[in-house]
């Protein structure tokens, strides 16, 4: 039953690509799975419930009162895979089945739980381990705050001189990446690495320029995360693709809108700098759209994972593969998605032989909060987001005739 008015493109092969068909996109959950979603989704769909909800389960978490079963039940086994990379092999089975592969990122943050710089490094590295030879394991993710000081990368980008003790710790910082990426490379796996907050993103750009230099001289096996809702990240493109020509290496673009929109703004006026976002959602989607463009343009020397929930900028590459004749499973594009949401896109695109991926992220209950907060107010804030999955949910739940 597909939903009126959406777009559906048609390949070179003929076949229909729909990202409308729910019989496809929810294939993977048994029915119980669809109701708790639907019960889910309808409860984050109210703004007022969800701001209600995380504020009473942070001061739960404060005074240790007894919620870990509450949310392993609703909360984590929507959006997370397990809470160790053990536990997330049932996860990553069933996606596999239906041609979906797995992104398994240790969702832990910074000093949690005693969790220090050294545990969660180890933790990446077993990510990329587990991933060796598992072809439905294609990525390795790390997110820089958890094995980088913050306030030293701050002072960095401010240009500020480091005392002989934090130049000391930013070289144990650029050990850290080299050998996450010594490891992925070892082992071909690729590396994606995350995008943090603007004001101190720039030294992250600066390490993983020099590991895509260092290690990507044969295919891209690094990929940076450019953020399209910040200003002039198409200029940050064209100018890494640039370099890479001049020093022959690879580039891996990792393509996201970006999740902290409103702490930026509000940070740019409190700290009276330049607001770093984009003015609105149609510039946002004209940067990630040309973004795509000029990856493709040079998919001879690039690598793109486009990691977006929005259906018009995957159509757009899927419309971009047909139109340079590649072949949809062309192993320099991949599409990705978070784990618990927008089925419909994921599992249509990889029902129709696309490169797709899900996100699983994975860890202790009470320390992936901080995900799985930002996952519920996330689903709130974004127009439509909460909205578009609960009708999607609710399409199926009809088609199945679900009691």
């Amino acid at each position: 039953m597909p939903i009126n008015n959406q777009k559906a493109i048609k390949t070179k092969m003929n076949s229909k690509i729909s990202f409308t068909d729910t019989s496809i996109a929810f294939s993977y959950k048994s029915n119980q799975s669809l109701k708790r979603s639907y019960l889910l989704f309808f409860s984050i769909n109210s703004r007022l419930l969800t701001k209600l909800g995380t504020n009473i389960v942070k001061i739960a978490f404060k005074v240790k009162a007894p919620v870990k079963g509450i949310i392993k039940r609703t909360l984590f086994p929507q959006f997370c895979g397990g809470e160790s990379i053990e536990t997330c092999e049932q996860t990553t089975q069933i996606l596999s089945r239906y041609g979906v592969k797995s992104i398994l990122d240790f969702a832990v943050e910074g000093d949690s739980a005693g969790y220090n710089m050294d545990n969660i490094l180890k933790e990446i590295l077993r990510t990329i381990d587990r991933a060796c030879d598992d072809p439905n394991i294609p990525f390795s993710v790390f997110k820089p705050s958890g094995i980088v000081p913050v306030n030293l990368l701050e002072k960095m980008q401010l240009k500020q001189t480091l005392s002989s003790e934090e130049a000391h710790e930013f070289d144990l910082v650029r050990k850290r990446f080299d050998r996450i990426a010594h490891h992925a490379f070892d082992n071909d796996i690729c590396l994606l690495i995350d995008s943090e907050d603007s004001w101190y993103q720039d030294p992250i750009d600066m390490l993983a320029n020099e590991l895509m230099e260092k290690y990507n001289k044969k295919k891209a096996i690094v990929f940076n995360t450019y953020q399209m809702y910040r200003k002039g990240m198409l200029n940050n493109l064209i100018d890494i693709e640039q370099r890479s020509r001049e020093k022959d290496f690879f580039v891996g673009a990792k393509l996201v809108r970006g999740a902290y929109m409103e702490k930026e703004r509000l940070r740019a006026e409190e700290k009276g700098y330049k607001d770093p976002i984009l003015p609105d959602q149609a510039a946002t989607d004209r940067q990630y759209d040309e973004g795509q463009v000029f990856c493709m343009e040079n998919i001879d020397h690039m690598a793109l994972a486009s990691c977006t929930h929005n259906e018009e900028s995957n159509i757009k590459l899927v419309e971009l593969i047909d139109q340079y004749e590649l072949k949809p499973d062309d192993p320099r594009i991949y599409f990705a998605q978070l784990f618990g949401m927008s089925d419909h896109i994921t599992f249509n695109l990889a029902h129709a032989g696309y490169n797709v991926a899900k996100y699983v992220p994975y860890g202790p209950v009470e320390t992936v909060m901080p995900y799985l907060m930002r996952r519920a107010e996330e689903n709130t804030s974004i127009a439509g987001q909460s909205s578009r999955e609960l009708r999607l949910i609710k399409q199926e739940i009809k088609r199945r005739r679900i009691a």
